[in-house]
């Protein structure tokens, strides 16, 4: 069972520290004192035929947090089911090891969903750089944290130029190795700081 609460802010982001307004909604519903740390949120498609000021659930400047039953009932009472008023912060992602591409699509349509990302825990841009060429090509967002491009990349080496949303830079240079084969995860050594 999933639950949704709106924070009236302007923008989502990728890792927050979660806590119910007991000033703003009403304390009946909320849990004193607790927060939830939502490392991963849904994408909440907008109905632009309803008002965004308190119009559809998903409209901006509306933002919302869709949670699992456990990690809701630790700041919320279970009967509530939405929450009018929240607060939350920005907080680091902590991931351990290095930052994970996986490979999917087909050969002229390349699939990178980019995982296992601390720091900002989300992705700006994104650029490749295959065995075949010397410069850098950039990627498209898809969807989410899924990154395509449309170049004939097969069974190429394959380097990878992230820039996360705080601005930080990382090359994972051939991290994907020769051979690959679509659907294949392959693990850097590195990691945002």
């Amino acid at each position: 069972m999933w639950y949704k609460f709106f924070v009236f802010l302007p923008h989502i982001p990728t890792a927050r520290c979660v806590a119910c307004d007991r000033k703003r909604a009403d304390p009946v519903f909320c849990r004193p004192s607790i927060t939830v740390t939502v490392t991963a949120t849904n994408f909440c498609p907008p109905n632009y035929t309803l008002p965004g000021d308190r119009g559809g659930w998903c409209n901006p400047p509306r933002v919302h947090f869709d949670m699992a039953q456990p990690a809701w009932e630790k700041i919320g009472v279970n009967c509530a089911g939405i929450i009018p008023a929240a607060m939350y912060k920005r907080v680091p992602c902590v991931r351990r090891g290095g930052v994970r591409f996986t490979i999917n699509g087909h050969d002229y349509f390349n699939l990178v969903l980019i995982a296992n990302v601390a720091a900002a825990g989300s992705i700006r841009s994104m650029d490749v750089k295959s065995s075949g060429s010397d410069n850098w090509m950039p990627m498209a967002r898809n969807w989410g944290a899924q990154w395509h491009s449309l170049a004939y990349l097969t069974g190429q080496n394959l380097s990878f130029r992230v820039t996360d949303t705080d601005g930080q830079t990382l090359e994972f240079t051939d991290v994907v190795p020769k051979g690959w084969k679509f659907g294949q995860t392959f693990a850097s050594k590195i990691q945002f700081k």
